[in-house]
């Protein structure tokens, strides 16, 4: 490997900004946390401590899920789509 390659590779794919912090997880790592299907008690049993981004800032996925009125989540992006549902979408709010 040549040096030029090995420069390439410590580098970062995508240089990050230096930007306010964002809080709380985006849904999508937390659903990647979990099998699916799943319940809506078994998420909030695993992951309910977590916390999720959110255009009004960052909300504990237990208390989002209780207005939920889905039983049983089929697939991890029809988790996602309830919860972005409940929360809403567009621009998160930084720190």
């Amino acid at each position: 490997m040549s040096d030029n390659e090995e420069a390439e590779e410590s580098e970062p794919a995508v240089e990050l900004g230096e930007g306010p912090d964002v809080a709380g997880e985006p849904i999508t790592r937390v659903a990647s946390r979990l099998t699916w299907p799943a319940t809506r008690s078994d998420v909030v049993a695993q992951e309910g401590d977590a916390v999720v981004r959110s255009p009004d800032g960052p909300r504990d996925l237990d208390e989002v899920l209780a207005d939920s009125e889905v039983p049983l989540f089929e697939s991890r992006s029809e988790f996602a789509a309830e919860v972005e549902e409940l929360v809403g979408r567009g621009p998160v709010a930084t720190e």
